[in-house]
C-alpha cells in the first residue's frame, strides 16, 4: 500500500543537509498519479499522507495488513479533501457527493472507503491525511459552506488570508485529527505570520490551485537555522513539531493543513518574531 515510508528526523541533522535530501525527507512529490493509490506512512507520529487522483477507477482503502490490523481503519481516523472536479466518497453505507474543497471525515471502525469521479474529463483528486485514533468518531461531509472561515493579516504586509476550519471541535469532531484550508487573498503571498512552533502536534501540508509555472518557497527548520524547499501544485510537505512554517508564492495559490499530537488546541502555538529568524 505505501509508496514511500518517511523517518523522524532531529532538528541537529538540518544544518548539514543539502537541498536534495530536504526535499527527501520532506517533500512528497508524487501524490496524483491516475487511478493509483499513492499513499507516504511517516513516522512523524504515523500520520499517514495520500492521493488518489479518480479517473476510469475506483479507489478502495479496506485491508488494514500495512499498518498492522484487519482493516485499514480499526485504529485509524482520516481526513479527504478533494482538490479536483466533483467526486464520490462512499464510506461504508454512506454515499458522500463531494465538490472541489470539500471534505470528508472518515472515523475509527469505517470497514471501507471507494473514491470515484463524477467526469473523468475532469477527474476529482483526493488529498488525504490519517492518523492514529482511540475512539471512533461518526462519519461526515464537512462541505465548503460549512466550515469556519477566519480572516487574518493584512494587505500592506502582503499577507492576508482566510483560514477555513472543517475538521476541528468548532465545526465537525474527531479524535486527534485537524484539517483546513487556508488560501491568500488576492495580491497576498505570504501565509501564516508570523512563523511559529506547536511542540505538541506535527503538520502536513498540499499546496494546490497553482499555474504549472509557479511556485511556493516553504520555509521550514528551527527558527535559529531555517531552510526552505520550492514546493510546486499539488506537492505535500511534512513538518515535525519542532519546526517553523512560513510560505510565499510566486502566484495564486492555497493549501491544505492537516494536525495531529497531544491535543487540538490553538492556544498552545509559540510565534516567532520574523526579527529573530536566523
Amino acid at each position: 500500500m505505501f509508496s514511500e515510508t518517511r523517518y523522524s528526523t532531529s532538528p541537529k541533522d538540518i544544518p548539514h543537509f543539502t537541498n536534495e535530501r530536504l526535499r527527501e525527507e520532506f517533500l512528497i512529490e508524487s501524490l496524483f498519479i491516475p487511478d493509483q493509490l499513492q499513499m507516504v506512512y511517516s513516522h512523524i507520529d504515523r500520520m499517514i499522507v495520500g492521493g488518489y487522483l479518480a479517473v476510469e477507477k475506483t479507489g478502495d482503502i479496506s485491508d488494514g495488513s500495512a499498518v498492522g490490523t484487519p482493516g485499514f481503519f480499526d485504529a485509524r481516523e482520516m481526513g479527504i479533501v478533494n482538490l479536483g472536479g466533483t467526486g464520490t466518497v462512499v464510506v461504508d453505507e454512506n454515499t458522500y457527493i463531494v465538490e472541489h474543497r470539500d471534505v470528508v471525515y472518515v472515523g475509527r471502525e469505517t470497514k471501507s472507503v471507494r473514491m470515484s469521479s463524477k467526469d473523468p474529463s475532469n477527474p476529482a483528486a483526493f488529498y488525504m491525511n490519517s492518523v492514529p485514533a482511540g475512539y471512533p468518531v461518526p462519519s461526515a461531509l464537512i462541505r465548503q459552506a460549512d466550515s469556519k472561515p477566519v480572516t487574518m493579516g493584512d494587505e500592506e504586509h502582503a499577507n492576508k488570508r482566510t483560514l477555513r476550519m472543517y475538521i476541528h471541535p468548532e465545526v465537525s469532531p474527531s479524535c486527534l485529527l485537524l484539517m483546513g484550508i487556508t488560501e491568500p487573498a488576492p495580491g497576498s503571498i505570504w501565509n501564516t505570520e508570523p512563523p511559529h512552533v506547536h511542540e505538541r502536534r506535527m503538520e502536513a501540508y498540499v499546496y494546490f490551485n497553482m499555474a504549472p509555472e509557479d511556485r511556493v518557497m516553504h520555509f521550514m527548520g528551527e527558527p535559529s537555522q531555517i531552510r526552505n524547499i520550492v514546493v510546486a501544485d499539488r506537492q505535500a510537505v511534512l513538518s515535525p513539531a519542532w519546526s517553523i512554517h512560513m510560505g510565499a508564492g510566486t502566484g495564486p495559490y492555497c493549501f491544505v493543513w492537516g494536525m495531529t499530537g497531544e491535543n487540538k488546541a490553538y492556544n498552545d502555538v509559540q510565534p516567532v518574531a520574523v526579527k529573530d529568524l536566523l
